[in-house]
């Protein structure tokens, strides 16, 4: 039996189609043809490939051909219906290398999909055109597929935002937290740069003329590290980590060090010295705080000099602009008889967070529930899949419909 002869999940509104083996089958099916046809964000031409097997899948599902707009060499899809008012956000790409299929081999065993991507995210594609399929009108409706948000977005930024500057909800396909939660908050990012220019000097013969720019280097990361706030981000923003208590690992302002270098030989008093540095946010005032911190950092030794770049990258994504959306899913949950929703804020950053920057109301998490994201045991609890694409079709009909006009208003517009 062919997928198109199933069809997708029934329209919201009505039982949650979690008893309905035809539907999910249909949706495993699509679901291994998106996973099997890999999509590393590096290379063009493997994401442009991807790009034509979403694009036909959702031509089958939603009955119309997406608009194809290549960036830079970069392949998103975008589907618009009428005057958009909803925006669903998704995106093909992946952080699995070509070739990573002959390890981690596309499978369905004991109720869990596997494969590259499965989880982060073609299963939230698949989720969305079922959807999306399901409803009596996409009237309304922009379906957004990005080909490059697992690499920051870099050529997709300005569709989000334009498209989210268009609409009153946005729905992001992003895998869900742990235990099938949805992603209510997210931190901004920013991320830094920090080179330390000193003097080349022999180390043996005379170092005392050098200066040494790894030595320098190692007072600021102590410095840096000092930015962070993961207590009280009330903590006085002149005095980095002042007021702070212990907290729970990556609550608050995160500020982390992680790439670092130095130095060309053994014998060389290093000239030059450079560490990145990884920002975490739950707050745009967050972010601002760490931005001026970090451009007010100064040199210790005599003879070095700092340059600091890159900046802030995503907007955090509050709880502000997800709690009116966030609320109008749980009653369409308990309307389908899916049980509660939980809800939770997370440090990782997706397109959820330009959305919500834009002034849109956003609910993000909404793709597969599993686990492993960008990990070996990557993975989807297929039985969830019908219940979560029934979720979405009951959130984008509701907002389509009026319903979510007063949840939608309560964003960060």
């Amino acid at each position: 039996m062919s997928a198109d002869s199933v069809g997708p999940v029934v329209p919201a509104g009505l039982t949650a189609p979690r008893s309905r083996p035809a539907a999910l089958e249909a949706m495993l099916r699509d679901l291994e043809e998106l996973v099997t046809c890999e999509s590393f964000s590096a290379d063009l031409a493997a994401v442009a490939r991807s790009a034509e097997v979403v694009a036909a899948q959702g031509t089958r599902l939603l009955g119309a051909a997406p608009e194809k707009i290549v960036i830079d060499g970069v392949t998103h899809l975008r589907w618009a219906f009428g005057i958009p008012r909803v925006l669903v956000l998704g995106h093909h790409d992946t952080v699995w290398p070509v070739g990573s299929l002959q390890t981690r081999p596309w499978s369905v065993a004991d109720g869990i999909a596997r494969g590259p991507g499965v989880f982060d995210m073609k299963a939230g594609l698949v989720q969305a055109f079922h959807a999306l399929a399901s409803l009596p009108s996409l009237d309304g409706v922009c379906l957004l597929v990005t080909g490059d948000e697992e690499a920051g977005s870099v050529t997709s930024r300005a569709l989000v935002e334009e498209a989210a500057l268009r609409c009153s909800a946005a729905f992001v396909l992003e895998a869900s937290a742990e235990g099938g939660a949805l992603k209510t908050a997210r931190k901004g990012t920013s991320n830094y740069e920090v080179l330390v220019h000193g003097r080349a000097a022999h180390a043996g013969l005379d170092p005392g003329r050098g200066a040494n720019a790894a030595v320098e280097l190692a007072h600021q990361i102590l410095a840096i590290e000092g930015i962070a706030a993961p207590a009280d981000e009330g903590a006085d923003p002149a005095v980095p980590g002042a007021g702070t208590a212990p907290a729970a690992p990556g609550a608050g302002t995160t500020v982390t060090p992680t790439v670092l270098a130095a130095g060309t030989t053994v014998n060389t008093v290093p000239a030059l010295a450079r560490v990145s540095v990884d920002v975490r946010v739950p707050s745009l005032a967050a972010q601002e705080r760490v931005d001026g911190l970090m451009r007010a950092l100064s040199p210790r030794l005599a003879g070095t000099r700092l340059e600091i770049l890159g900046g802030p990258n995503r907007p955090p994504m509050e709880e502000s602009a997800s709690a009116g959306l966030f609320a109008l899913a749980q009653r369409v949950a308990a309307g389908l008889g899916l049980g509660p929703l939980a809800g939770t804020g997370v440090g990782g950053a997706s397109d959820g967070n330009f959305t919500a920057g834009a002034g849109c109301p956003t609910l993000d998490g909404l793709g597969a529930v599993g686990g492993g994201a960008h990990a070996d045991d990557e993975h989807v609890v297929v039985a969830e899949m019908p219940g979560r694409t029934a979720l979405l079709a009951g959130l984008v009909e509701a907002v389509l419909a009026g319903a979510g006009e007063g949840a939608a208003g309560t964003g960060a517009r």
